[in-house]
Order: structure tokens, then C-alpha cells, then sequence
């Protein structure tokens, strides 16, 4: 990969001889610096995307539309060669002389750099996670596209699929003693998937205007790619594995992930300690609204004596009053006209209302990890749409969908829609992409991105949303305990050996979750390592930051600049934002 040329820094030294004002030089040397870096970054991004041509498409950058790369020891040779190149390149700049926002992305880089060097040197999850393995998603992401003619992004396509049977073929010869619960996902979002290339993209090239003899050639590859994915599932299925992998991480892998994922400045076992603190307190306040709906809800039975099993005698009488499993998704489509309009009453951010949210089906390839999520554009295709995923509830059980539906009930399905659409991640990640600096869009961090998510919770529910009912207060808290249980979850389960027993008591017994929510989190930490812990640490380093601006600020402090300007950095670790918000009050970093 390219680093920038030694004649530049030549220039740079010479042009910055002989000068007479000391302070000058020094703004002069900063100056260039900057410019340097500036330079340096662009031919980052552009080797990173040379390097990750599925990551560039998912991010609006659709140069290497029609490029799959195998993954193959020669795909992983280029990519440390990469990150090695990158990292020598990154010790040519001094930080003392990069602007705040350089040295932010300075560290961005760097973390993204090491990261992949420990993913592919230590964690090696390609030999052991069949799950990473799906051509299907970054098809969909292409066919659904808007971004040019529908005939051109289907050209791209079947220039991609033509690598699909070598890349299933390189797939399995990665995989080496998988865990049980990766291979059964792998086996089932590959499944899943294939409706999307036997139905959609059928049925988009014969709608198309492609000649006949490409759409003659298109279905053959379009089968010969069906193919290669049944097989691959195939595999999976008849691999003998008599004593698989555990999905569990170890202390030492777990910490190590936590510190390259989350870039925090808590360590895994501080945030996990932080998280114990909260459960209790929020078990104290539940309990005191608890006490004080008893006679509203359960007038003439005794209080149980067990502080858990009162609040959850309320809870569950409250859960009650939720939507039916038809129109769980037209129940989220009416809810959000309302937030928008709470959040222009209460002036707490600034939002575009052109910019669109469209409320789907869950994709059948995102399924079986979590129920709802956001498909944001990339910050190079600004105006595409914004998805808001919701899991499907047809064909389930009338006792596990009444279950999710009490889980999700009347209140809860609010404050889900506050964390996935607004103020939450739909208009957190509008921000980033409007961010000047292309690499905080790209190298988001996951603690940020749903820290934000979870603090907007909090603030709205300080700001009035719900009337203050004591019933919305006592699900918001029910809600949150989520957060700081996926936490004391994930610290738990990998690095302290937590069986399934403990967890579920854990998330039904002291998080008041219904089992099917609590059966559905068992299965995402066996199969995600560290995510969990995103939300709650960067809750935690947001809220502790807005307070901490508040006392230094006092009567200067707005509520609704600060959220501005806290976006306006784009999604960077809340570590570095914090350091660029106090340095422009003066602070020292």
C-alpha cells in the first residue's frame, strides 16, 4: 500500500529553515502537518477500500461494486501487508503537531490497524465462525440500492457472483474446529438467504432492461451460485466435529477484544463493576414505584416480601397491554410522527426531515441475532434510505409471540423506537455522515453509536416523554436494566464461565425479562463477543460527560447544543469527543 512519498516530508523540512519567528515556524510546521495528514488520509481510505470492497459498497463508495474478494491466505497475506504499510506510514506523522480532530483520526486508524492484525494473527474467527461467511447480504445491499440505474447495479452483480463457488470453496477450508452455535447460525442465515438470489434477483432481472442473451447468462450464474451456497451448508452439516470450540472467549481474549471494539477509558472488568453498581440502584427505584402502582394494579393482594418479586408482580400486569403480533410493525411505522414532533416541541435536536426512515421487514439474511436494528447509508450515499428492521413474528407460536409481545409491550415498544429511530441511532448516524471527517463515518465506534442510542432514552424521559407516568418510568428502568445486564451478561459468560441457568436468572429474575427475550439473549452472547457491553459503557461515558459540562458550564450549558456538537464529531470513541468538547472550553487534554 502507498505511503506518502519521503519527498513531501523533504519539502515540508525545508520550507520550514531559516525562520526568524520561533512561534511562527511552529504554526507554519502544524500547518503542514495537517496538510501532510489530510493528504495521508485520503490515501487511507482509498487503500481501504481496495483492500475491503464489501465494506466500501456498504458504506455508498461503489468503485469495487463488482469486485468479491476469497477468503483466502492470499486475501489475508494482502491485508496484514496493508495494516503494515498503514502503521509505518502513521509513525511518519508527530501527534504533537495534528490538529485535535487529526489526532482523533490518528487514533482511529491506528486501533482499526492493530485490531485487524490481532483479529487475523490471535482471534482468528475465520477458522471457527462459519456465520462470517455469506456473499448474500452484500448482493441484497447492491439490488436495493439507489444510488445509479437498476441495470448497472445489476451488471455489478453478476460481475461479483462470478467469484461466488470459489469463495464458498475458500470459506470451508478455513474452518477448523467451529463452535456449535456459529456453525448452526451459519447453516441458517445462508438458508435464509438464498430467497434473495431464487426470488429477488430472479425476478429483478426479468423485470431489467439487460439484453436476453446477459439475462440468459445472469440466471445460470444466479443457480451456479445457489449451488455453491447449498453446498456450503452441506458442509456445514456433515462436518464431523466431535469436540467443537466453545463460544466463550477467555479472559484474555475478552479483555483484548473489549479494548480494540469498544475504546473506552474503562477496562472491561471497570465497566462490568460500574454495571453491578447500576443494577442495584435501579432495583431501588423500581421498587419504589413499584410499591407505589401495587394498589393501582394489584389493590387486595398481599406485597410480596421479596423486593424482585413485587416489581415483577407489577410488571407483569403492566406488560399486559400490548400490540398484536399482526400489526407489531405498523405499531412502530404510528409511533414515530410522535416522536419527531416531541423532540421540535422540546428543542433538543435538530432534525432533517428529509432525510427518509422507512420501517421494513427484517431482511431474512440479518436474522437470528437480534429483532430490531437500523440499515444506515453510508457517508458517501447521504441520501439513501435509512432502514429501520424489525424482526417478522409470523409463524412463531402464539405462546412465544405473546411473550416477545409482553417483553415489547405499550411503553417498551416506545423507548425501543427512542433507541433504534429517534433521537436515537437514525439521527445519530444522519450526524455522522454529516461529519467533516470522512474517517470518523467510516471507522464508527460501536460504544458511541449505541451509547448514544441508550442515553437518548434517558433523555427523553428527563425532558417529560410520557407525561412522567410512573409506568413509563418503571419500564423505562426495566429497559435500561437491559443495558446494564447485557453488560454484567457479557463480562460474565466469557470471562467468567456464567452457564445458561445463571444467565436466565440473571435476565428474568433481576432484569425482569420474559423468557423469550431472555433465551433470545443467551443465544446473541454465545454468539457475539464484547457488542453487549457497547451499550451500557458508552451510556455511561456520555452521561457522565453531559454532567460533567454542566457543572463547568452552569447557566451556559443548552441541552440541545451540547447534543449537536457532541454528533458533530462524527462516531468517534466518546474518550475523544469528550477530549475535543472540554478542549474548547479551555481544558487541557
Amino acid at each position: 500500500m502507498k505511503k506518502i512519498p519521503l519527498f513531501i516530508f523533504a519539502v515540508y523540512l525545508l520550507s520550514s529553515c531559516g525562520s526568524a519567528d520561533q512561534q511562527k515556524q511552529n504554526e507554519q510546521t502544524s500547518d503542514h502537518s495537517n496538510e501532510l495528514f489530510e493528504t495521508y488520509k485520503n490515501y487511507f481510505i482509498e487503500a481501504l477500500w481496495k483492500t475491503y470492497p464489501g465494506w466500501a459498497s456498504g458504506q455508498g463508495y461503489h468503485k469495487y461494486d463488482s469486485v468479491l474478494i476469497l477468503p483466502n491466505q492470499a486475501s489475508t497475506d494482502r491485508e496484514l501487508a496493508f495494516c503494515k504499510a498503514q502503521l509505518d506510514s502513521l509513525k511518519s506523522f508527530d501527534l504533537n503537531k495534528l490538529s485535535s480532530n487529526n489526532k482523533t483520526d490518528y487514533y482511529l486508524i491506528e486501533n482499526h490497524l492493530k485490531s485487524v492484525e490481532w483479529s487475523r494473527n490471535v482471534y482468528r474467527s475465520f477458522e471457527w465462525n462459519p456465520s462470517e461467511y455469506n456473499v448474500i447480504s452484500g448482493i441484497a445491499e447492491l439490488l436495493n440500492g439507489t444510488y445509479d440505474k437498476s441495470d448497472n447495479r445489476l451488471r455489478n452483480i453478476y460481475l461479483r457472483m462470478k467469484n461466488v463457488p470459489a469463495y464458498y470453496s475458500a470459506a470451508f477450508a478455513n474452518i477448523k474446529n467451529p463452535t456449535k452455535e456459529h456453525t448452526e447460525l451459519g447453516i441458517e442465515q445462508n438458508l435464509n438467504s438464498i430467497s434473495v438470489l431464487e426470488k429477488d434477483l430472479v425476478d429483478s432481472v426479468k423485470a431489467s432492461g439487460l439484453s436476453v442473451q446477459e439475462k440468459k447468462e445472469f440466471e445460470a450464474r444466479i443457480w451456479e451460485s445457489i449451488t455453491a451456497v447449498k453446498n456450503y451448508v452441506q458442509q456445514l452439516k456433515a462436518m464431523k466435529n466431535e469436540n467443537p470450540k466453545s463460544f466463550r472467549l477467555g479472559k484474555e481474549l475478552h479483555q483484548q477484544k473489549f479494548l480494540y471494539d469498544i475504546q473506552s477509558r474503562y477496562t472491561a472488568t471497570e465497566i462490568y463493576n460500574k454495571a453491578i453498581a447500576r443494577k442495584k440502584d435501579l432495583h431501588t427505584e423500581m421498587f419504589k414505584l413499584s410499591d407505589q402502582l401495587w394498589d393501582k394494579y394489584l389493590k387486595g393482594k398481599s406485597k410480596p416480601t421479596d423486593s424482585l418479586l413485587l416489581i415483577r408482580s407489577v410488571i407483569d400486569v403492566i406488560s399486559l397491554k400490548h400490540v398484536d403480533k399482526d400489526s407489531f410493525q405498523t405499531s412502530i411505522e404510528k409511533q414515530i410522527p410522535g416522536l419527531v414532533e416531541f423532540i421540535n416541541q422540546k428543542k433538543l435536536i435538530t432534525l432533517d426531515p428529509k432525510k427518509p426512515l422507512v420501517v421494513r421487514k427484517e431482511p431474512a439474511y440479518m436474522a437470528g441475532v437480534a429483532g430490531a436494528s437500523i440499515s444506515s447509508p453510508g457517508p458517501y450515499d447521504k441520501n439513501a434510505n435509512t432502514y429501520y428492521n424489525v424482526g417478522s413474528l409470523a409463524g412463531w407460536p402464539d405462546k412465544k409471540a405473546e411473550s416477545y409481545l409482553r417483553e415489547y409491550n405499550y411503553y417498551i415498544l416506545q423507548i425501543l423506537n427512542i433507541h433504534e429511530a429517534l433521537p436515537g441511532h437514525y439521527a445519530q448516524l444522519i450526524y455522522s455522515n454529516q461529519s467533516p471527517s470522512l474517517i470518523k463515518a467510516i471507522l464508527g465506534n460501536g460504544a458511541m453509536i449505541e451509547g448514544w442510542a441508550v442515553y437518548t432514552e434517558r433523555m427523553m424521559m428527563e425532558n417529560g416523554y410520557g407525561n412522567n407516568e410512573p409506568e413509563m418510568w418503571l419500564m423505562y428502568y426495566k429497559w435500561h436494566l437491559r443495558a446494564v445486564c447485557n453488560t454484567i451478561l457479557d463480562y460474565s459468560v466469557h470471562e467468567l464461565e456464567m452457564e445458561k441457568s445463571k444467565a436466565m436468572d440473571l435476565l428474568m429474575r433481576e432484569a425482569f425479562q420474559q423468557e423469550a427475550e431472555a433465551d433470545g439473549k443467551w443465544r446473541r452472547v454465545s454468539l457475539t463477543q464484547v457488542q453487549l457491553c457497547c451499550y451500557f459503557t458508552g451510556y455511561a461515558e456520555i452521561y457522565d460527560l453531559r454532567e460533567e459540562l454542566k457543572q463547568k458550564m452552569g447557566d451556559k450549558f443548552d441541552l440541545k447544543t451540547f447534543h449537536e456538537k457532541f454528533l458533530s464529531y462524527g462516531s468517534a470513541p466518546v474518550k475523544y469527543i469528550r477530549e475535543l468538547m472540554l478542549e474548547e472550553l479551555g481544558e487541557k487534554r
